[in-house]
């Protein structure tokens, strides 16, 4: 897993029939030798803007949304309780 913070909305009005539904943030990871990488993951939890998360990645993110063949690569999978430093 990975901890980011929710950057902003990602609007894809036209996709592929298995992600119609899905809610997309764009993401930055936090820490580690990734930090600063941007990413675009599938919301399944409600996070907002500003807000820290955790988000599994791979076949893992594929298996949050019961179907092993939707193209997605990350998904949000909690929300990091504020007073909780890393």
């Amino acid at each position: 897993m990975i901890a980011a913070k929710v950057i902003d909305n990602i609007w894809a009005t036209r996709k592929a029939d298995s992600l119609r539904g899905l809610k997309f943030m764009l993401v930055e990871v936090l820490g580690g030798i990734d930090a600063g990488r941007l990413m675009i993951a599938a919301d399944t939890i409600g996070a907002g803007i500003g807000e820290r998360v955790l988000v599994c990645t791979g076949s893992s993110a594929r298996k949050m949304l019961d179907h092993d063949n939707t193209p997605i690569d990350a998904v949000i999978t909690g929300i990091i309780d504020e007073d909780c430093t890393f």
